[in-house]
């Protein structure tokens, strides 16, 4: 057991851990309200992951007009009720327990429809955001879904070597502007490899794209991406 799960047993004897859903006493995220959270299901754009109405082509208008830099995107559950509340004290309250009961969706999602990759690749954090929040809530994702899938993960490769405003507030054209030439691959690595960007959830995809791009630069032979959620 590594020290900050040691550090989070310690603590659970003090504070014990009141589940984000139904509140209940023992878990942050309970397996009742786990099993509640609504799946992403197909009809999916086979690109981008966006849901697609029964009957449509393949690949959305987005994609049809203009080819993504990400091979494929998919997503694990939407963003919404719970798992949202979920992934707001995760990523902004430092509730870091989450990670472990919020992977174990990307890690039963990846049992079923597993990728072909190579390396492992978390959206990163600018370095000032990084010292700010404490941690990087897409490399904790990443890290113990590699954990259980025996994946190999480096989050040195990619940096976000400029800072950008938060995403929230802005529309499509705005967050594909502010994330534009973001982030740069600084390693030899990802050179004619499988890459699979993780990250807690696609909006609009800008960030992934940005990423994709750079990691494209870098000589990755190919990009797709996994997020735990995806705006509903």
């Amino acid at each position: 057991m590594g020290i900050h799960r040691l550090w989070a047993s310690a603590l659970d004897l003090f504070y014990p851990p009141r589940c984000v859903g139904c509140r209940e006493l023992g878990a942050w995220l309970c397996d009742a309200c786990l099993s509640q959270v609504p799946r992403v299901k197909p009809p999916l754009c086979v690109r981008c992951g966006s849901a697609l109405k029964s009957g449509s082509p393949r690949l959305c208008d987005r994609c049809r007009s203009t080819p993504p830099q990400v091979d494929r995107i998919r997503s694990v559950v939407y963003s919404e009720g719970t798992l949202r509340e979920a992934i707001h004290r995760f990523k902004y309250d430092g509730v870091t327990a989450l990670a472990e009961p919020l992977a174990s969706l990307m890690v039963d999602y990846w049992s079923r429809h597993p990728m072909s990759v190579d390396l492992v690749v978390p959206v990163p954090l600018h370095k000032h955001r990084l010292r700010w929040r404490g941690f990087n809530q897409a490399a904790r994702l990443a890290r113990e879904l590699c954990e259980h899938v025996d994946l190999t993960m480096d989050e040195r490769v990619l940096v976000r070597h400029r800072p950008t405003a938060a995403q929230v507030d802005l529309n499509a054209k705005q967050r594909r502007e502010n994330v534009q030439d973001a982030f740069r691959c600084i390693s030899d690595k990802v050179i004619d490899k499988r890459v699979l960007l993780i990250d807690d959830v696609c909006t609009s995809g800008s960030t992934l794209e940005a990423c994709a791009a750079a990691l494209r630069q870098g000589g990755a032979e190919s990009v797709q991406a996994l997020t735990l959620a995806r705006a509903s």
